[in-house]
């Protein structure tokens, strides 16, 4: 059983080219590559804004290759159709985080956390940034906090 929750936690992560669904997880390698943790909550297959920073911000070219290298990316996504459904663990999983951090249930909502969970930045809605100044944001805060 272990293995297959491995196996399909892989296969999640894959999925979402590199974006992690657990919270522990990202804490725990955020806090080994001593990077921030970028949290986006989203609507994936019923709010429009959410689709569009996916495809304008987070599939961009200038993105990915900041977050590969700065970032652990991790997403609460909170799907509507019965085909995309997460599973029971998950969907807990993702309201605990929606309780701490998106009380008000907005979306898109992403923040920017340190290692250990704190809320660094927040971002309501979708950004009126091009990727490139998605990404000088986030590289301004990391380098007024070093």
């Amino acid at each position: 059983m272990k293995s297959l929750f491995i196996l399909l936690s892989a296969f999640v992560v894959f999925n979402n080219a590199g974006w992690l669904t657990n919270f522990e997880d990202a804490r725990k390698i955020a806090t080994e590559k001593n990077e921030y943790i970028l949290l986006n909550f989203s609507g994936s297959d019923w709010c429009g804004p959410c689709m569009r920073m996916r495809k304008e911000i987070f599939e961009s070219t200038e993105f990915k290759n900041f977050s590969d290298a700065h970032l652990v990316l991790l997403n609460a996504d909170f799907p509507r159709s019965k085909k995309n459904r997460l599973s029971k663990e998950q969907e807990i999983h993702n309201d605990k985080l929606a309780d701490k951090y998106n009380s008000a249930g907005k979306f898109p909502y992403t923040i920017l956390l340190d290692a250990q969970g704190n809320l660094i930045k927040e971002w309501d809605g979708l950004p009126d940034l091009k990727p490139a100044e998605f990404v000088n944001e986030i590289k301004r805060i990391s380098d007024s906090r070093k």
